[in-house]
């Protein structure tokens, strides 16, 4: 099974290497046999290339069983024309990955950021390849213009099909969970195109007589989160709200650093940190690669249904049991937790863990 890495930018290949350290570990424990291929996204491309992703290395990114891509830092990249293309828009748009799948939940003895005796156990199924965002609603030119200099304009795309297929992943999702899915929405400002959301969720609801159903308006989840984020199972959402929601969710059940995230078709899936790319303390050692670790585990545990390997399955898993062991001790914590270890000391010890299985 072959892996493509692309590490990024800022802290991406610190966590990247972290997050391989384990991988590798994994691999060696439940004999998976992986094998990875290293190639340059973002600063590094644009300096070499010319690019901060070429096409040719999107495309050979099809061939691959698995993908890893690290943080980017896509403020800081010159315009498109010049070369700054947005690393994370091209693969899921250009590999059609339109779930971007987003777990949060609270650990035992990790601190988070909810009031006292509540905990946080969900997922928030974001459709990634329309809605909100510029970079992606068109077939050419940009969601985005300016008719004077004093007036901006955005245009929102949601459609039918790409409504379903978020919905139709998330009821899937939910089946094997605790059967609840809640569509996140506000239909009653966006009539149509949240309501064509709505409606479309509702439709793929009647294949899944098994899983409840209920929707709520963007603004009142965010209170339910804070308030009760018990009564959430998977949270169906477009691509802005999921955006925005999921670090809410993230942050509230313990931080970004904890949050890991994938973005998956039924052919493709990339393991890719929730947070960014953190220049200020790249280099430093500091970071923490949970997430990048909790999404490589996701990846692992799609292929593992995508292959029909059960390996694969018990070594996510394990990875993720490995992590929470490690994160139980204060001492073995980065400094975004409190602790004093080290970005790469904390990959070891999650890969001791691993070993050790």
């Amino acid at each position: 099974m072959r892996i493509i890495v692309m590490p990024g930018d800022g802290i991406g290949p610190e966590i990247t290497a972290a997050a391989l350290e384990v991988t590798e570990a994994a691999s060696r424990t439940f004999d998976l046999e992986l094998s990875f291929d290293h190639e340059d996204v973002g600063f590094a491309s644009l300096a070499k290339h010319g690019t901060t992703l070429r096409q040719d290395l999107l495309e050979r990114a099809r061939t691959y069983d698995g993908i890893i891509l690290g943080t980017q830092s896509h403020a800081d990249y010159p315009p498109a024309a010049e070369g700054g293309r947005n690393v994370s828009a091209g693969f899921r748009v250009g590999l059609d990955l339109f779930a971007n799948v987003r777990p949060a939940r609270t650990r035992a003895g990790v601190p988070h950021n909810m009031r006292e005796g509540r905990s946080m156990d969900l997922v928030i199924m974001r459709e990634a390849t329309e809605g909100f965002y510029a970079d992606r609603n068109m077939t050419r030119g940009s969601g985005e213009c300016m008719p004077s200099p004093d007036m901006a304009l955005a245009t929102r795309k949601i459609t039918r099909h790409c409504s379903e297929r978020i919905a139709r992943a998330s009821f899937e999702l939910a089946r094997t969970r605790r059967r609840k899915v809640t569509a996140i929405h506000k239909a009653n400002c966006f009539h149509m195109t949240d309501g064509l959301f709505l409606e479309a969720v509702r439709d793929v609801h009647k294949e899944f007589p098994d899983v409840a159903l209920d929707d709520l308006l963007v603004d009142a989840s965010t209170a339910h989160l804070v308030k009760n984020p018990e009564r959430f199972d998977v949270l169906c959402c477009t691509n802005f709200f999921g955006d925005i929601l999921s670090d809410l969710a993230s942050e509230l059940s313990g931080g970004l650093g904890l949050a890991g995230s994938v973005n998956a078709s039924a052919t493709h899936c990339c393991a890719q940190a929730q947070h960014g790319s953190a220049p200020d303390i790249a280099g430093q050692n500091v970071a923490n690669p949970t997430s990048m670790i909790l999404s490589v585990a996701m990846l692992l545990n799609w292929m593992g249904t995508r292959y029909a390997k059960a390996a694969f399955h018990r070594a996510a898993a394990a990875m993720e049991t490995a992590v929470d062991r490690v994160l139980a001790d204060p001492a073995a914590r980065t400094r975004d937790l409190g602790g004093t270890t080290g970005c790469d000391a904390f990959g070891r010890r999650v890969a001791g863990e691993l070993s050790a299985a």
